[in-house]
């Protein structure tokens, strides 16, 4: 029942984006932003025959990204299942690559980078748009038109992919990534005079084991002190290894197999760590050996997220979380209308609501009822919404008004349906989003939280078509080799381009 239910998905999925023109507009648009950022004569390229091969390279590309936020797996297991799926190989189109039965994890990944952000966040908010018409949700094969004018908003914490934030894990961390970097310069014929890493990866690792255990002891401050002047110690020996092997790589590149990108990879990746380990051997210091406090806005979290803030939101679960601020608008129906994830430090949420309705009645016009918790009260806030006739179902801070508005059953029943907007939340990031999500740089977080959206709303979207007779008698559950054939029809999509759906 489970197969049948994901695999009834896949073909929902499917006819959404046929039938809404979703999958053209994308690849039309990403096709566009290629020719741009290659300098191509869009006439020659589209007379030519790259043209056909491209189209079938980004469509493939857009079902990749769906398919692979829907399991929520990572790449490498995606690509795994990506190879021995029939149902996967249909919905992704790998068959129109002649023989190619599967795709690597790096391509994967490229392929998720293929679409720009805003594009793609522009394209998701137009497609939306078009389902509040009454004609265009029905040529679209859906039973109604959505409804976006009566609106639930809410913030989240989007973890980051890290240790938690002890002082000493971050120079664990840094002097493994010197380690591991000068492994591969070694690889290539690259020697400078040191111990051999992997001995020095011992020594640390040694170091950090009593760290965790010294703390239940009667003089564990002391012990700690003495473990991390050892550790400060050995920080700084590999630093000068990280810097000659650093200088290595500079000067003799052309001695290596790497071309000078790929060098240039490793020179960054030792750099960026470099850069950090000072700041980070100077906060262990302040904290464990001073005692003293370290400010937030001076605090490092994590040697490879450079985004990740310390977020107190006073939930039950966790009191402090380490990420980045999202915001989150859904519709009535569950679906997303609106999202946007915060680089800095997230503002309060009295700050977000105003944009956030601006940004919606641009794409989706009159909003009638905008519902929040009592984060988003203020008086601003209060003003805002009675100046442009928007229903206020802002949950109020005061309590007294708090038990006015409770007699208003509009009101009432706002805030009753405002309880699913936390589910909805927990849904999006924990079987879409993933636990945690595993970029580390703002703009691809954004681009993973738009693919996201997409795959989350092109699940919860109600299409009114009946699946064929022919798929029925096709995608038996009972057979072991299991065909994928669509019954031949020509589907017409939007711009006049006609393309031959048989699979």
């Amino acid at each position: 029942m489970d197969y049948r239910e994901f695999r009834s998905t896949l073909i929902k999925i499917d006819e959404i984006l046929v039938k809404s023109g979703l999958e053209h507009k994308l690849v039309s648009e990403a096709l566009d932003q290629y020719l741009v950022e290659n300098e191509l004569n869009p006439t020659k390229f589209y007379n030519g025959k790259q043209a056909g091969f491209h189209y079938k390279k980004f469509k493939h590309a857009l079902r990749c990204n769906i398919a692979h936020h829907l399991t929520g797996e990572s790449y490498r297991l995606f690509s795994i299942r990506l190879a021995d799926s029939e149902l996967f190989q249909w919905f992704t189109g790998i068959n129109a690559f002649g023989c190619r039965k599967a795709i690597s994890k790096s391509s994967l990944e490229r392929y998720e980078k293929l679409f720009d952000e805003k594009m793609l966040s522009d394209e998701i908010h137009k497609w939306l748009a078009d389902l509040t018409d009454s004609n265009k949700a029905v040529s679209a094969g859906l039973y109604e038109s959505i409804d976006c004018k009566t609106v639930f908003t809410d913030t989240t914490c989007v973890k980051a992919h890290i240790h938690f934030p002890v002082d000493w894990v971050l120079l664990r961390d840094g002097v493994r990534s010197i380690l591991s970097s000068i492994k591969s310069i070694r690889s290539q014929g690259l020697k400078h005079r040191m111990m051999e890493p992997s001995l020095l990866l011992k020594r640390i690792n040694k170091l950090s084991m009593p760290m965790t255990l010294v703390r239940r002891k009667k003089d564990g401050k002391k012990q700690r002190k003495s473990i991390l002047r050892a550790m400060k110690k050995l920080t700084n020996c590999i630093t000068k290894h990280g810097k000659r092997y650093r200088y290595l790589l500079n000067t003799h590149w052309q001695e290596t197999d790497w071309s000078y990108p790929q060098a240039l990879q490793v020179i960054h990746r030792i750099d960026s760590i470099l850069k950090q380990l000072p700041v980070a051997i100077k906060q262990a210091h302040e904290r464990i050996i001073g005692g003293r406090l370290v400010s937030t806005e001076d605090k490092i979290l994590s040697l490879y997220d450079q985004d990740a803030h310390v977020i107190v939101r006073g939930k039950i679960e966790s009191e402090i979380e380490f990420g980045q601020g999202l915001l989150l608008t859904e519709q009535a129906d569950g679906l997303i209308i609106d999202w946007h994830l915060f680089k800095d430090q997230p503002p309060s949420d009295s700050k977000l609501l105003k944009p956030a309705l601006e940004r919606i009645k641009h794409y989706f016009g009159q909003i009638d009822h905008s519902c929040s918790d009592r984060g988003f009260n203020n008086k601003s806030n209060d003003t805002f919404l009675e100046t442009n006739n928007i229903y206020n179902a802002s949950c109020p801070r005061n309590p007294k008004q708090l038990q006015e508005k409770l007699k208003d059953p509009i009101f009432l029943s706002l805030q009753t349906r405002r309880s699913q907007t936390e589910a909805r939340i927990g849904i999006f990031k924990n079987v879409f989003l993933g636990k945690p999500l595993r970029s580390r740089i703002t703009t691809y977080k954004r681009l993973a939280i738009s693919w996201c959206v997409l795959t989350h709303n092109l699940v919860i979207v109600r299409p009114n078509f009946q699946l064929p007779t022919s798929f029925i008698a096709i995608l038996n559950p009972n057979s072991i080799s299991v065909s994928l054939v669509r019954p031949r029809h020509i589907t017409v999509l939007p711009g006049g381009e006609s393309e031959f759906l048989a699979r």
